[in-house]
Formats: C-alpha cells, structure tokens, sequence
C-alpha cells in the first residue's frame, strides 16, 4: 500500500495487506557528547537453500521444474555481504538451451509486502482456494490445490521478498532501513536480477518483470536501472493494478485529478451491488458512459468550483447520484465531490455494511454504522487467513523449508513509517509531490525497441483504479503502441475472481509467448 509520509502528501495505501497505523514515536534517547554511535557487526552465515524436484501440468503440458526456495546474498562496495534477499525459484528440467528459456521476476508491493498474494494466488505451481464470489472463506482448514494456469510451460518463475519481508533481511553491519526507501529499494532489486542471472547463467534469456501495486512502482523504477546502468535489455513487464503516478490514486479533498479517477470505479461498484436506477445490463457499455461524464463534464464542473451556475451544479449532482448510487442529498452534502472512503461506506449504509476497498466486491460489517469511513478493508482481513496459514503449510510440507525466523508476509508498521519516498539523494533540496515513475518506464521503452508492458487491472479496485491506469498511460509520454490491456470484473486482487485469474493467466502465457 503507499504509505502516508511527505513525499506521497498523505497518499493512500496501496496493496492487499493493510499496515498498522502511525504509531507515536518513542522520544530519543540522548547520546554523551563527542561519542559516535558504531554498528555492531552480526556473524555473516552461509546463504541457505532448500532444492525440491516436482512435475505438474502447465497450460496444458506436463512440466518436469526445480523449486529452489533460498538466499542470494547483495554485496557492498567494500565486496562484504550487506543483505539476504530469500526467493523462490521454479526452473524447468531437461530444458535443452536454458539460454533462450524465458524467466519472470515476480513480486508484490506494499511497500512492505512478500510475494505471498502472487505467489499462492496466481503465478505459483500450488494455489491457495478462496471463494470466488467474494465471500469469507471462514477459518481453517484451507485447500490449497494445483495450479494448472501457472506459467512454467511459458517461462521459469523467480518470486522475489524485498528486505525486511519474507526472510529477507539485512547482513553484517547493514540495517534493515538502508533498503526501505523508493530509490533504495529499486536499486536492491535491481542487484538481485543481476546476481541471479550471473549465477544461474542466465543473462542470455528474455527476461520479464511481474509486479502487483506497488510493485508495479518497483518494476517501473528497476526497469529503468537494468535499462539505463546495467545494461540488461527486458522483454516485457507485467504491471498488476499499476501504481506508476500517484496523483491518479490518492483520494484527498483537495486533489480534483482522483475525483475523476475513482469516478468510473465508483460507477462499477454500484452496478455490482444493484444500486443504479435502470440497471444497465452491459457494465462496459455503463462505464464507457461513467469516463465520458468523469472527463467531459465532471473534470471541468471541479475546475470551475463555486463558479458553477444552479442549473450547472444541479446537473452534476443528478449525474453523480446516476453514477454512483448515492442521494442526491448526499452528494450534495459532499460538494459534489465523494472521497473513495467515504463512498465505501456511503454506498451499503442502509443495510449497515460497508464496502471493500482492494475489491469492493467483498461486503464487511463494521461495529460503528454511523462512522465516516469503513473500519477495515474486508477483502482484505476475510483472506488472509488463507493465504498466511496455506503458504507456511506449503513452504513446509512441499518445498521442505526450514528457517527458525517466521516468514514476514508484511513487513509490518516499522517497515511502513520508515519508508523513504524521497526520490533524490539525502542533502539534495526537493519539493515533495506524488509519487511518480512514470518517466522511468517511458525513458525504457525508447531505450528498448522491444520493451513491451501488458496493464491488468479491476474493475472494482479502490487501491489503484482503473481509469487512473488510462490516465496515467494517456500521459508522461508513454509509447501506448507497445502497451496492451487486460480488464477484469474483479478488484485489485483480481486473481481471488476465477474467471479473472484464468483469463489473467492466459493473458499473460500469450505475452510471453509472444
């Protein structure tokens, strides 16, 4: 999720775990005078790993693969050991030119997030089941099944844990915080790609990044330092409910841009639950009428603000209400413009429940039905049960994982108010705004012929909606020729929606293909 902090101006979150808020800083200790403050080295041990062989049916062929679940270890510029960054590793036997075999770099975002979601949800040989219908899946016991879409007939998977997620962590005199930060991140990936593909003879091989929300800011921002620094040439990215500029996605009072953004999401909800007068049968055809009301009317009816005439303003609000679902009444009282908070709550409020917000498919029922904003994202609390309980059972029982630290799937609230979203070096003056790495995708596709980007995004995502995707694709310079697209009736998490993560993946096995 993006976390709140100067450089996101109070940006939203972004992912499918919701982090912990603020918590109130603990006042410093003072230091004597003149004493500096030194480090203290840990014991660097050897790098672990965890080799299983297994065969499974994949897109239709029997694949014969390697699940290396194990450390790879960063150096600094001294050549000393300065992290551990744990991935998994599902490589295809017998395959007789590894050169020109494909292979994906997979992860999710948060920031602070592991790659449990696309891991177990989507991409890996072994899936944990939630209901498709956007139910609770209850308590355990969970089923976790085959996966007979996952892309090892197309290409070798690596799924990849940030520092300080999973069992990634920092080494010898290095900390944790060193890696927590958009540019610091980026650049540790980065390290990872280049140290895998060195080690594993691999460089010869079409490489593809696969990221989830934030980690879509992440493939942006690697993508442009293996493009431009070292000099490795990718084929393609897969961009999961993208978050490249942050204007587009951060629902504030006073950014007009999210107003129109969230707009056609709030239009795709509404119609989910049945609260549009005269249903339309087709949603595309009701969310093609949602974007050309969003940019054509409701884009310059905020831009002229209080210089509305009645007859203006009394027309906007009717067309929100059409739009959205919500009174007249109540869009009046918001001065016609609905946070995405707010209308999440708003929207099932009669019958005391609130909306999602990573899927607004899913339905919660808070404690406090007179309260602004929901209590919780409940497609996000009714699945992680699943998804936690089904990746620690499958690490140890399949994958024959044995590590005595717990596997992080978030990060957590140290991670989250730690982050760094500065873009420039410490020293170096800048004037905070959204983030944005747009420029750096933009900067590899000219620098890449053959750099190809396939957006899949949901129609019920709260966290990074779609029509904030097409703006932000429609601009910063973008060579939209060598971008292609996937929609799907599902959220951010679009691959919990069966019929979304078949399509996703077949999507997917077809871009890489070709």
């Amino acid at each position: 999720m993006h976390a709140s902090g100067p450089a996101v101006l109070s940006v939203v979150g972004l992912l499918s775990l919701p982090l912990a808020a603020n918590a109130q800083e603990a006042p410093a200790t003072p230091k004597e005078p003149g004493k500096a403050e030194v480090a203290a080295e840990r014991p660097v041990p050897p790098p672990q790993a965890f080799v299983t062989r297994h065969s499974g049916r994949f897109g239709g062929e029997l694949v014969a693969y390697t699940a290396t679940a194990g450390e790879t270890y960063l150096l600094d510029d001294k050549g000393g050991p300065k992290a551990s960054i744990f991935s998994f590793a599902y490589v295809k036997d017998g395959t007789s030119d590894p050169a020109r075999r494909p292979v994906a770099f997979v992860w999710n975002g948060g920031p602070g997030s592991s790659s449990v979601w696309l891991h177990m949800g989507s991409m890996g040989p072994r899936r944990a089941v939630v209901p498709s219908d956007a139910r609770d899946p209850g308590p355990p016991p969970y089923a976790l099944e085959d996966n007979p879409g996952a892309l090892l007939d197309a290409t070798d998977l690596v799924f990849v844990d940030p520092v300080g997620t999973g069992w990634s962590h920092a080494l010898g005199k290095h900390e944790d915080k060193e890696f927590w930060g958009l540019t610091a991140d980026a650049d540790s990936i980065a390290a990872f790609i280049e140290t895998w593909l060195t080690r594993n003879r691999r460089w010869a091989s079409p490489k593809y990044l696969v990221g989830e929300s934030f980690g879509t800011t992440r493939a942006a921002a690697v993508a442009g330092r293996l493009e431009g620094r070292a000099g490795i040439s990718l084929n393609g990215l897969v961009l999961i409910s993208q978050a490249l500029d942050y204007t587009g996605s951060s629902p504030e009072p006073d950014n007009l841009v999210a107003y129109v953004t969230y707009l056609p999401t709030m239009a795709a909800t509404a119609w989910y639950h049945g609260k549009v007068k005269d249903r339309p049968a087709s949603l595309e055809e009701f969310l093609s009428q949602a974007r050309r009301f969003a940019v054509e009317e409701y884009a310059p009816a905020l831009f002229k603000g209080s210089g509305l005439t009645p007859e203006e303003r009394g027309h906007i609000r009717a067309r929100l209400a059409r739009f959205t679902g919500l009174s007249e009444e109540y869009v009046e009282r918001s001065d016609l413009r609905i946070l995405a908070a707010r209308f999440q709550k708003e929207l099932l409020r009669a019958e005391g429940k609130a909306v999602g917000r990573a899927d607004g498919r899913y339905v919660g029922d808070d404690v406090d039905d007179a309260a602004e904003q929901p209590e919780g994202d409940p497609s996000s609390y009714q699945i992680d049960g699943a998804f936690v309980a089904s990746l620690n059972h499958y690490l140890a029982a399949e994958l024959n994982v044995s590590m005595e630290r717990p596997y992080l799937t978030s990060g957590g609230r140290e991670l989250y108010t730690s982050w760094n979203w500065r873009p420039v070096p410490p020293g170096q003056s800048w004037e905070p705004s959204y983030v944005d790495v747009s420029r750096d995708l933009s900067r590899a596709l000219r620098r890449n012929s053959g750099l190809r980007v396939l957006v899949a995004t949901g129609y019920y995502d709260f966290a990074t909606p779609f029509f904030d995707a097409e703006y932000t694709f429609a601009n910063h310079g973008m060579l939209t020729d060598r971008v292609s697209w996937a929609y799907f009736e599902a959220g951010h998490m679009m691959y919990v929606h069966r019929p979304s993560l078949d399509a996703l993946l077949a999507r997917m096995r077809e871009f890489i293909g070709r």
